[in-house]
């Protein structure tokens, strides 16, 4: 299936490591430039080369997007040697494992810092990349959820910050000025992705009978991979998707009880 995505340009937040990596690879195979947000100048480094090995146009960009300064910084940068994107993703997130199961000790920062790096994030850059989506009659904006953005789990904080992100989507995606101009919103949530380097890791090596029940209990049997989060997302960014708007889809293995 022919994409149509050659020649295109990319931003992805938490683009060096894990899901948003391989949202860079998988579009840099379509023939999308690829620009890419991390705190980490190690990991900007290798993404980069991984990128250019693969004959792709890269451009990366250290950024803390816990600070909207930074942000702003770092898309004033883009739009000087870019111009502005045809596709965002907004993937950058976490804080799933922030705070304490006792709720009411967790403090307020650890509210806000979470809302801040889901939504906070995903709704600044959003708003700076649509003028030229609007502009060119064409844009694609990608949204990295997760299941606790579809049904109630986890900790409070990154059920409402998910949600905050799913409902961002499906706003923008009814804006006829939006999705008139050929601009779709769509969102996708994952479920259990085994990361290197994460929670999960920790996890498997601290608490390994827990972590193969965990295991045990997923319909597959097994997690997810950052590659099959890619290929959905690559669909997405597509023009073959152009009918697609203001949809939050799980990619889970089965793993969430939500049917939505």
């Amino acid at each position: 299936m022919e994409l149509e995505l050659k020649g295109k340009k990319a931003l992805i937040t938490g683009g060096s490591h894990g899901i948003g990596a391989a949202i860079g690879l998988g579009l840099a195979a379509e023939g999308v430039s690829i620009a890419f947000l991390s705190r980490s100048q190690e990991r900007l480094s290798e993404q980069d080369e991984l990128l250019k090995d693969r004959g792709a146009t890269s451009l990366p960009l250290q950024c803390d997007v816990l600070d909207s300064s930074a942000i702003s910084r770092s898309w004033d940068d883009l739009e000087e040697q870019w111009g502005g994107v045809d596709i965002l993703v907004n993937n950058v997130g976490g804080g799933g494992r922030w705070g304490t199961e006792e709720i009411i000790d967790t403090p307020m920062s650890t509210w806000t810092e979470v809302y801040q790096k889901n939504a906070g994030v995903a709704s600044h850059l959003t708003m700076l990349a649509l003028p030229r989506m609007v502009e060119k009659n064409w844009g694609r904006v990608v949204t990295v959820t997760s299941i606790f953005g579809n049904t109630v789990g986890g900790r409070p904080w990154f059920n409402m910050a998910k949600v905050s992100q799913s409902i961002l989507m499906k706003n923008l995606a009814q804006n006829k000025r939006f999705s008139g101009a050929g601009i779709t919103f769509n969102s996708v949530a994952p479920g259990a992705v085994m990361i290197p380097d994460t929670g999960w890791t920790d996890m498997a090596r601290d608490e390994p009978e827990e972590f193969k029940k965990f295991l045990d209990a997923l319909p597959r049997g097994q997690f997810g991979t950052p590659e099959e989060v890619s290929d959905l997302v690559v669909f997405l960014c597509s023009k073959r998707a152009s009918y697609v708007n203001g949809a939050s889809i799980l990619i889970d293995g089965g793993e969430s009880s939500s049917p939505y």
